[in-house]
Order: structure tokens, then sequence, then C-alpha cells
């Protein structure tokens, strides 16, 4: 009998696949526990119709990810924070602090997790912030600390 996977089952296949499975283990199995659904003419053209609004989707996503990205690209975003007398700044600059200066002064969200920080930023001057905005899009900018 051949199925529509509706979830990832190991040992069978992934979420979307088509595939023939023993009759038994369809109705008793799968079928109930709505892992599966029957692969006849209209289920499958349902099943194409969602990955065409999937990949559309993506495609939209992946074209804002790059419009954005065009607008990062090489931008300096500068920072002012209390620091001693040789420069040693008190406390650090985090991706959060990053993505509320990009929203307040250049009105651009940016999700802090899409900030690749690895650490907080501790010293003044100018660091390269790398900001992965999806899959295939990544942009650097520059941030400045400056002492207030």
């Amino acid at each position: 009998m051949k199925v529509i996977l509706l979830k990832d089952i190991k040992g069978t296949g992934k979420k979307g696949d088509i595939k023939e499975v023993a009759e038994g283990y369809a109705r008793n199995y799968l079928i109930p526990r709505k892992l599966a659904v029957e692969a006849n003419q209209g289920n499958v053209n349902a099943l194409k119709e969602k990955e065409r609004i999937k990949k559309v989707k993506q495609l939209q996503e992946l074209e804002q990810a790059k419009k954005l990205g065009e607008k990062l690209e090489n931008m300096t975003l500068t920072l002012a924070t209390k620091a001693g007398e040789n420069g040693r700044m008190f406390g650090s600059i985090t991706a959060k602090q990053i993505s509320t200066e990009l929203k307040k002064k250049h009105q651009l969200t940016v999700d802090k997790k899409k900030i690749l920080l690895d650490e907080p930023i501790r010293s003044l001057g100018v660091t390269k912030v790398p900001i992965k905005l999806h899959a295939d899009v990544t942009v650097t900018i520059n941030v400045q600390v400056v002492a207030q």
C-alpha cells in the first residue's frame, strides 16, 4: 500500500515521502496514529501544492534576507559605553545591544540570535561582527565601541 508520511519515521522514511509499506502496517499503525495518509490522487496533489508553497516561501525569505544584507553590508554601528582611563570598558557589548541599536538608529530588525558573536565585545575600537540572516546570506558589520 502506498502512503504519504506526515512525520519522520525511523526505518521507514522522512516527512513528505511517498512509500510502499505493508497494508497491515499502514492500516493498523501509521494511519490511526496520524503518521501517514493513503497516497490517493487528492492527497498526492495536496502534497505537491504544499511543497510548491513551501518553495515560494523560502524564495521570499531569501530575497528579504538579501535586501536586508545589502542595507547592512559594510555598515558601521557606533556604540558608546563607559570606559576607564586606559581604555578599559566597564561591562561589555552583547548581541542584544547590537540588535537594539540597529533597531533604534537604522530601523532594521535583526534577531539577536542571528548575530554571531562568540563572546561579548570587551574592548574599545572597531570589531567586525558577522550576522547570519539566512542559510545562504551572511553579512559583516563593523561595530565601533567608543568611550562616553
